[in-house]
Formats: structure tokens, sequence, C-alpha cells
């Protein structure tokens, strides 16, 4: 039902990749990209996963393929089945520039509580949010695992 999943955030640089990383390990069979609403693009050239996010993966035991920021697109939107977002305010912003992606965009911390959990953002804040947001894609990603 869901074999194209994409994985959005604001930057495309921390969460988001985080996620498709750890989606692709748990569920090979199934394609899953990420993407940002407003992606890290400098001088024309996208910026590479933040190294406080790939070393906190790396501590953790992941270990994640190169990575360049995406933009979000309504083409990128339109060609995956599930589109899974870090907080309500961008599953609104899709809704209000992208409505037709609208039903099938839910937050990635969905299962976690009731009305689901949002994802705060790490970019430049200390190790220890790093490893708490790592910890919450990791429970989101693994609950996703079970039911995809």
């Amino acid at each position: 039902m869901f074999n194209k999943i994409l994985v959005v955030c604001l930057g495309n640089i921390c969460r988001s990749p985080t996620a498709k990383f750890m989606l692709q390990q748990a569920l090979p069979d199934k394609h899953i990209d990420s993407a940002g609403i407003t992606a890290m693009i400098r001088d024309g050239k996208p910026w590479n996963m933040d190294d406080k996010a790939r070393t906190t993966a790396k501590q953790r035991g992941y270990e994640f393929a190169e990575h360049a920021a995406q933009q979000l697109s309504r083409e990128l939107l339109s060609n995956h089945d599930l589109i899974l977002v870090m907080d309500h305010e961008q599953r609104n912003h899709i809704g209000k520039r992208y409505p037709e992606a609208l039903a099938k965009t839910m937050l990635l911390g969905h299962w976690l509580a009731p009305g689901g959990k949002e994802i705060p953002d790490p970019y430049r804040r200390s190790d220890d949010v790093y490893q708490h947001v790592f910890d919450l894609i990791e429970k989101s990603c693994n609950e996703w695992k079970t039911r995809l």
C-alpha cells in the first residue's frame, strides 16, 4: 500500500535524513526519500547531513550514506504514497501549498502519543537535544516499521 515514503522536515539536514536512513534500513523493500520545506541550499549547492546528526547516529550504531538536502516540491509529493512530517506546522504548510497531498501526510511521531508527537528541530542545539530527537525518531521509525 505505502511503497514510496517521503520524510519531510524544515532544512532536510537533521531530522528527515535521519528518519529516511532508519526507515531504509528497517524497510529495504520500500522506496524512502526525504526533503525540506526550506531545504538548506547555499550558492546553488545542497548542504550535507548535519555533522551532529550524523555523529549522534554513529554513536548509536548507525552508518548512514551520503546525503544532500533536497527542496520539497509538488512533484516529490505526487510521487510518494505517504508523507511523514515532524510537526503540525509542516503538515499545515503542505495542506495550504499542496492541498492534494494533505490526505496522505501524517506526523512521523503519529504512533508515539494520542494525537501524535511532534519531533523538535535540533539544529544548532545541544548534544542532549540531538540525543532526545534521535530517540524520538528511532521510536517513531520502529513504530512505522511494524505498521508498514
